[in-house]
């Protein structure tokens, strides 16, 4: 099971850095942090899942938290409490898109991610400085 998770992230962290080399390739460079999150929360989140991240969060010391109040892989199955066990095995693939899209901007970071309420669900990023 922790293989397959494994997998997934690294099938996501490969389409991350597709997705962003493509959509960036017109682009002129993002001034901070902050503006290349709300690129990832905008652009990137509404080409894959055709919406927008709901909300964005920064302590502005390197923490980001993007939430999805209705995150589509979460959604179909979000009508019972059963399902909540499961849930961290729809959130590798994007986990690793993020930290792909993100590495091909230049910015290292551990993405991780947590359901509380199904189908919402949030992406903490977590930048590593060196």
């Amino acid at each position: 099971m922790e293989q397959g998770i494994s997998k997934l992230e690294a099938l996501g962290f490969r389409v991350g850095q597709s997705l962003i080399e493509r959509l960036t390739k017109e682009c002129s460079r993002f001034k901070d942090e902050l503006d290349t999150m709300k690129f990832l929360c905008k652009d990137l989140w509404n080409l894959v899942y055709k919406k927008q991240i709901d909300n964005l969060r920064t302590n502005h010391q390197g923490v980001y938290v993007l939430q999805d109040n209705r995150f589509k892989f979460l959604v179909q199955m979000s009508t019972g409490k059963q399902y909540m066990e499961s849930a961290p095995k729809y959130l590798a693939f994007p986990c690793g898109m993020i930290r792909g899209a993100l590495s091909n901007l230049g910015i290292n970071c551990i993405v991780t991610a947590e359901v509380s309420a199904m189908p919402a669900c949030k992406f903490q990023i977590q930048i590593q400085r060196s």
